[in-house]
């Protein structure tokens, strides 16, 4: 029978797990400790294990790094209720299976162990694959990000080419600085080189080098950054702009690390990893005969694709955060957080720019704002016009709302066509009317309209989305007598 094994010092994680998944089929083995979990391992010889990553004895890589030493084809899940993403890709790099945050949901749980158990014994049979090795990235916690991580942890110790893909401002060059931190070339050289921010005439020499005399100007031997890189990791950004003369020497190179200095005839080796990445579609340059279908399937051998900042919009308080210390660091001001409104405001814009747009409004709101709290006059002109202010839904049936909000009124008239429902339909009306109303008077400030209507934030947030009141523009269905 194939034996699950969950080392977590919390008695509840404990008893879920044996609840929900002991079966006829499985045995599920409990332990709270990385002492009591060692033991386990070794009197019951189990084919999966949840591993929680902080135990009271001690963290829960040292039990990892002893089964893996023990027995590298055991699958094993990490569990952890504060992970990072150096955490992530740190387990998922020394070869687990999976790694969930808590609190994790049942169904993918469910999946994941079948997934382990399946590994767990295709591996034992003769002839089987590996297990297989799952892997968690910078900053944030949503689903896409993680998932992003897990792809780092796994491909950043093979030696293998990795194409990145994302719009612009997406964290590309991140996620390939993380891939090289984590690498077997860590300890070896790191070059950038973006394809678009050279002079066409200037790639092939500024990748490959060029010898003394190659051409007008060249009045020095230079060495490429693929010499330079050699032995260590060479960051392609913005390879589809790459002119397609160098892209056949970049081909050759990646085939049998082997080129020549322009005007050169020696054949240089260099044992260089590739990461690139690009904001194009390269199959569409491929189909306009901008780009080398061979170097395309060359370079992914291994794609990655980041999300935009908008799909993981649940992301934006920790960039956020983490963007604003980086920058109170690097300017001195103390400005230690940001107005509630302002963190709205983000979530309602879309980022075209990504996390390279919000970059440059923290920055400027930074070195704008007078206080310690960012406030939403201190974001760049045109930003609160672009996310919005509150406005009015239209009335029911596309009529026009009234001048006046007559409730008396309205309700006869429902009673005299014989409505039905009226309950639900006269206290949506009082309470559009009463929040757009605050909303209005607020100028769109909602922390001050929670303390006008005495409700909180979440209940207003609720309202707003029931009844169709959407942040896109100042409320002008009539005027509030207060403005007067």
């Amino acid at each position: 029978m194939p034996k699950l094994l969950v080392v977590d010092d919390e008695p509840v994680i404990c008893q879920s797990f044996t609840w929900v998944f002991s079966s006829p089929d499985v045995e599920v083995v409990t332990a709270g400790t990385l002492a009591d979990g060692w033991r386990k391992v070794e009197e019951c010889r189990p084919d999966v294990v949840v591993l929680d990553y902080q135990l009271p004895d001690g963290s829960g890589i040292d039990l990892f790094d002893r089964i893996r030493a023990a027995d590298p084809r055991l699958p094993v899940i990490f569990l952890t209720a504060h992970g990072t993403t150096d955490t992530a890709i740190e387990t998922m790099k020394r070869g687990a299976f999976d790694y969930l945050a808590k609190p994790f949901d049942l169904e993918q749980m469910s999946g994941l162990l079948e997934r382990a158990f399946e590994a767990a014994r295709l591996v034992r049979e003769p002839g089987g694959p590996a297990a297989e090795v799952r892997a968690d990235l910078i900053v944030g916690r949503s689903p896409a990000l993680r998932e992003i991580s897990k792809q780092i942890g796994r491909v950043a110790p093979l030696d293998v080419t990795v194409l990145i893909l994302g719009e612009s401002g997406t964290g590309k060059e991140l996620v390939a600085r993380a891939i090289y931190q984590h690498s077997r070339r860590a300890d070896k050289p790191f070059h950038v080189i973006n394809c678009a921010a050279i002079p066409e005439g200037l790639v092939e020499s500024e990748l490959f080098g060029h010898e003394r005399g190659a051409f007008t100007g060249a009045g020095r031997r230079q060495i490429g950054r693929f010499e330079q890189a050699n032995g260590g990791t060479l960051f392609l950004d913005e390879i589809g702009d790459m002119p397609l003369a160098v892209q056949a020497k970049v081909l050759r190179l990646l085939q049998d690390q082997t080129f020549e200095r322009v005007g050169g005839r020696e054949s240089i080796s260099t044992r260089v990893r590739v990461l690139a990445a690009t904001n194009h579609d390269l199959e569409n340059l491929i189909a306009g005969g901008r780009f080398r279908n061979d170097l395309y399937y060359r370079l992914k051998e291994v794609t990655l694709r980041l999300p935009p900042l908008r799909d993981r919009l649940e992301d934006l308080p920790d960039l956020a955060h983490h963007l604003l210390a980086q920058f109170v660091r690097e300017t001195g001001r103390d400005v230690s957080g940001f107005d509630p409104d302002v963190l709205e405001m983000f979530q309602r814009y879309s980022w075209p720019g990504n996390i390279r747009e919000l970059r440059g409004v923290i920055k400027e709101a930074v070195l704008k704002t007078t206080g310690r709290v960012i406030l939403p006059e201190f974001l760049p002109p045109g930003f609160t016009s672009q996310t919005g202010e509150p406005s009015a839904p239209p009335a029911p049936n596309g009529a026009e709302r009234p001048v006046e909000f007559d409730l008396a009124g309205n309700i006869e008239a429902m009673l005299q066509a014989g409505e039905k429902g009226m309950y639900a339909r006269v206290v949506g009306e009082v309470e559009r009317e009463l929040i757009t109303r605050v909303l209005r008077h607020t100028r769109g400030h909602q922390g001050q309209a929670c303390t006008q209507l005495g409700i909180d934030r979440k209940t207003l947030r609720n309202k707003l989305r029931d009844l169709g009141i959407t942040l896109d523009k100042v409320v002008t269905d009539r005027a509030d007598p207060s403005d007067d």
